[in-house]
């Protein structure tokens, strides 16, 4: 099996203009390309977009409609189905149950982990040690592990 029957996806920090759902439009490209490479049936998706809870979310979810009619223009009948959902909140507490995500993708969610003293300054230069120690293991638990003790 190459992708679960339902893929997850979890965008955090994703705002609520017009390049909201670009990141799920690329995630869901490159699966779509994979599984047709592969001759495979592309998963079932369910994307999570975050945000704070003074998000706009309402702006995203009209935008909804003509980014479901893309893809299906784009993709064909036999994509998807893809849901989409707002999950308001701060990423400094839980957003999600243990195990539940496939992709979480955060463009500027790092930078605000300086609220938390995670980013110390190295000669001018953001040194983020908790970053760097997750790179080199392999799970992104041990970086939020790490992040939240300090």
């Amino acid at each position: 099996m190459l992708f679960p029957e339902c893929l997850r996806i979890a965008d955090l920090g994703c705002s609520s203009g017009p390049n909201t759902l670009t990141v799920a439009s690329k995630i869901l490209d490159t699966i779509d390309l994979t599984c047709r490479c592969l001759n495979k049936k592309p998963p079932v998706f369910q994307v999570f977009l975050n945000d704070l809870p003074g998000n706009d979310f309402n702006t995203v979810f009209q935008s909804l409609p003509s980014f479901y009619e893309k893809l299906e223009k784009q993709k064909g009948a036999k994509f998807g189905p893809c849901f989409i959902t707002g999950m308001p909140g701060s990423f400094y507490g839980r957003l999600f149950p243990p195990n539940s995500m496939h992709i979480i993708h955060s463009s500027y969610s790092l930078q605000w982990l300086s609220q938390r003293k995670v980013i110390r300054m190295r000669h001018g230069i953001p040194h983020v040690p908790c970053y760097i120690r997750q790179c080199q293991g392999s799970d992104i638990f041990g970086y939020w592990t790490l992040a939240s003790r300090v």
